[in-house]
């Protein structure tokens, strides 16, 4: 069987790729991942072998930053660091026989620079957010190659704008973070509203989002029956969000965080796919999970923050790409006016979800549209399986 390596660059990729990994070693092949940015968490808690030492930045890795995240990154040499990631890579390729990329123009250019075959998941590109994809140069130069066995996009809109645009097959089979969250069992519908809260998972700015969250929910009004659940990574453990919540006006205690006992959230760490099927609408200021969320047919409410990552910026993009079925209330970010205008959103939108059919049906229509069906991880890896398995032959 193959040696193969995933090569991915950011959290939500890290996800997709870890999922395939496992995948692949069902096949029997020989797998390994070498994430581009980040720890890799979803590798090691998938038990796929990193290919050497991974390290972790600020501002979670190259994409959508401000000037100042960007600053970051070069003070804490980031570029450095993935210059060095791809010497590791070209150091190794000898033992790799095939290379799976799951992300950007980044790892494009590093698994062709390699030198081996390579299948590619565009997980980071969608013709949703301009109508036609301008890949950035050389991505797609690269992609038409002999060198690219087979390109997979995120969306069947992608799919047929690239497919024409590189003069060779792009194939849109699902995407492979659904599936965790579209397998699972659908829990039973309860009476009370339920609202997930998702302020992300990269550190520092999931404080600074988590502050922003809190004084929005001090904006609904506390004679209604609403449950609410907020999804946090175990990296912020309880002395930190103790200390957060009591600078904000709130107190944390056995597992939930309270307010002048007329406010209650649950508290639930690393639970974002119980939060995700359990709530009727989801407050996100992440990337991934508020994919997984439209995915599921749910609504989304954005919550913009002061980033590096989630910004205004970020969310506008974020709605281009995910449609009408994904909302952000007016005012600047992190202003009074947008936390309140935020919170009548809220409302608005749980009493939506209950009894608006049109609402209920456009979820459903997003949802496949944009993500696709479930079973996309298997879909691709059986093809990237298929291609393999030809190569040795």
């Amino acid at each position: 069987m193959a040696k193969i390596l995933l090569l991915s660059n950011g959290h939500g990729e890290d996800l997709s790729g870890a999922l395939l990994a496992q995948l692949l070693l069902d096949f029997g092949h020989h797998v390994q991942a070498l994430p581009l940015v980040g720890k890799g968490h979803a590798y090691t808690q998938a038990d796929i072998p990193l290919l050497g030492k991974t390290r972790e930045f600020s501002t979670g890795g190259i994409g959508y930053t401000t000037f100042r995240g960007r600053l970051t990154e070069l003070i804490q040499g980031q570029a450095l660091y993935l210059l060095q990631q791809l010497i590791r890579l070209l150091r190794r390729a000898h033992s790799i026989d095939f290379i799976v990329v799951v992300g950007d123009v980044i790892p494009v250019i590093a698994a062709w620079l390699s030198g081996c075959p390579v299948a590619t998941y565009l997980v980071a590109y969608s013709s949703h957010y301009e109508g036609r994809l301008r890949l950035p140069w050389p991505c797609g130069q690269l992609l038409a190659t002999k060198r690219f066995k087979a390109v997979f996009s995120r969306d069947q809109l992608t799919a047929t704008d690239l497919s024409q645009q590189l003069h060779r097959q792009v194939s849109f089979v699902g995407n492979p973070f659904m599936d965790p969250v579209l397998s699972a069992t659908a829990p039973t519908k309860t009476t009370d509203p339920r609202l997930g809260l998702l302020p992300g998972s990269r550190r520092p700015e999931l404080e600074d989002n988590l502050r922003l969250l809190l004084a929005m929910v001090e904006q609904l009004p506390t004679d209604q029956k609403l449950r609410i659940d907020l999804a946090l990574v175990p990296s912020l453990d309880d002395d930190t969000l103790r200390t957060l919540a009591q600078r904000s006006g709130w107190q944390l205690s056995k597992g939930q965080l309270h307010r002048d006992h007329t406010q209650t959230i649950e508290v639930r760490r690393d639970a974002f796919q119980t939060v995700l099927q359990h709530s009727d609408l989801l407050i996100c200021m992440a990337g991934t999970a508020a994919e997984q969320a439209i995915g599921l047919a749910k609504p989304v409410l954005q919550l913009p923050g002061r980033g590096p990552q989630f910004t205004e910026a970020f969310a506008e993009a974020q709605r281009r790409l995910l449609g009408p079925t994904i909302f952000c209330a007016q005012g600047e970010a992190g202003s009074r006016i947008n936390l309140e205008a935020s919170a009548q959103l809220t409302l608005q939108l749980l009493k939506r979800i209950q009894s608006d059919q049109h609402l209920q049906r456009q979820c459903r229509d997003e949802a496949l549209r944009r993500l696709g069906k479930a079973g996309g991880g298997l879909r691709m890896a059986t093809a990237i399986h298929a291609i393999t398995s030809k190569d040795a032959g």
